[in-house]
């Protein structure tokens, strides 16, 4: 890609980040990722980066490519309210410093980081604090922002926090995120045209004329059973998570009916069973074309990439921001 903007992708996962900026005028020069079930997706949708399978803690930062920016999603369940939320106490908490450190040593124009709205809460709040302190007294403008995903066009409710960082020697006031967009879209206008899905156990055995287009069986936790997990079609997704057994319900289905306190039954009257979203609309509620392709043997692995993935069009919409800003110096 002539003039692209150039990084260096770091906690990479399947891209959903990395895809988003290359949409938006960047490309990555390298990738690392250190889940063995989730790189063969990414080398088969980037064929022209170099990617490896590699503990962060173990690279030479040094021998990076050359790149303007570095960008990642360090692990998140440390700082995650559905956690443990041992926040920078647990090592993969750590990975984040660990990822600021990385920043400093090689010291890029810009950076770009994504995580959980945990990373504000409580306690974990200092230790975020800190770390944005850390990233200032490193010579950068740091822009952080809350930022809901629906707000952006990414057809669910998705609350992450994103950093910009900006070199304060190379510019003289800090990157502004862009303003949400007017219009939220829905579940109607991201699944709405799929054809009916195949169900499979854990194991695939038979698959789609949709690429990924299958979801998990299965019974359902009472943590599960707990709370709505159906939306209308007239409505944005609830977050995809990384885990196949809590995969929101499609929404075809009626809304769940309360039955106690936190407890929810399916209704009775329902015009089409319940079931779980399947791999390819989960990535399509992730804003993900159906040109990129998963690999995985199991569909418990498909709902992990892709829970775990940065939407693609809040790669994209925050690239072009920042593109704009790299563009005007100064």
């Amino acid at each position: 890609m002539k003039d692209a903007i150039e990084f260096v992708s770091l906690f990479s996962g399947c891209g959903g980040l990395d895809l988003g900026l290359h949409q938006a005028g960047f490309r990555s020069v390298y990738a690392n990722e250190h889940d063995a079930r989730v790189v063969p997706t990414y080398r088969k949708n980037f064929p022209d980066t170099p990617v490896t399978q590699q503990d962060i803690r173990t690279l030479d930062a040094s021998t990076f490519p050359a790149a303007r920016g570095i960008v990642g999603s360090p692990p998140c369940q440390s700082w995650s309210a559905a956690g443990a939320q041992r926040g920078a106490s647990d090592p993969r908490g750590q990975l984040f410093f660990l990822y600021c450190d990385i920043i400093a040593a090689r010291r890029p124009e810009f950076f770009i980081a994504e995580n959980v709205a945990g990373m504000l809460e409580g306690k974990k709040a200092e230790a975020f604090q800190y770390l944005v302190g850390q990233l200032q007294h490193c010579g950068y403008h740091v822009s952080y922002d809350l930022v809901d995903c629906a707000d952006y066009g990414v057809p669910q409710n998705r609350k992450r926090v994103f950093l910009v960082g900006l070199r304060s020697d190379m510019y003289e006031s800090p990157f502004e995120f862009p303003l949400p967009v007017a219009e939220r879209a829905t579940l109607a206008s991201a699944i709405g045209d799929l054809p009916s899905a195949t169900p499979v156990g854990r194991r695939i055995e038979t698959c789609s004329a949709v690429p990924n287009h299958e979801y998990g069986t299965g019974g359902w936790s009472s943590h599960f059973m707990s709370r709505q997990r159906v939306r209308s079609w007239d409505e944005p997704s609830y977050t995809i998570p990384a885990t196949g057994r809590h995969i929101p319900l499609h929404p075809s289905a009626n809304k769940m009916v309360p039955a106690g306190k936190d407890k929810f039954v399916f209704d009775e009257s329902t015009p089409v069973p319940y079931r779980r979203l399947s791999v390819r609309e989960c990535a399509r509620i992730q804003t993900f074309p159906d040109d990129f392709l998963f690999e995985y043997d199991n569909v418990d692995s498909g709902y992990l990439m892709v829970g775990n993935a940065v939407p693609v069009l809040m790669g994209k919409v925050i690239g072009e921001a920042l593109a704009v800003r790299l563009a005007a110096g100064k």
